[in-house]
């Protein structure tokens, strides 16, 4: 089993800056992308970044420019650096990774959620 363990989320005001970290250990075989998602109350879901393991970047709408992500393979580590916050960004932040672990097959593992509270 795979296990995603994030921090470094908290209460920032408007305009300043946050940095997530989430850590997968565990019988890891391999892990071809890691990324962040993020749900807020009555709201669905949704992808803020991702990085697979060669480097290549997705972001969602609300985070481009904004938001980077990037990656440290040898420590099975993903960041996601969040800079010029703004309200709207509120909500729980969650680590997800495609992996193969300990059963040998590929599953979709996610962390316990962070929150990220923005104040105007």
């Amino acid at each position: 089993q795979v296990q995603l363990v994030e921090s470094g989320g908290g209460l920032v005001q408007a305009g300043g800056s946050l940095r997530l970290s989430c850590a997968a250990s565990g019988i890891i075989i391999s892990i071809y992308t890691m990324g962040w998602y993020r749900q807020a109350p009555g709201k669905q879901r949704e992808l803020v970044a991702a990085i697979t393991s060669g480097g290549s970047t997705n972001y969602g709408d609300s985070a481009k420019g904004r938001f980077t992500i990037s990656r440290d393979n040898a420590k099975n580590t993903v960041y996601l650096q969040m800079n010029s916050l703004k309200p709207e960004d509120t909500a729980a932040y969650y680590c997800n990774t495609n992996a193969r672990g300990a059963s040998g097959f590929w599953s979709d593992y996610w962390g316990q959620g962070t929150q990220v509270t923005v104040s105007s």
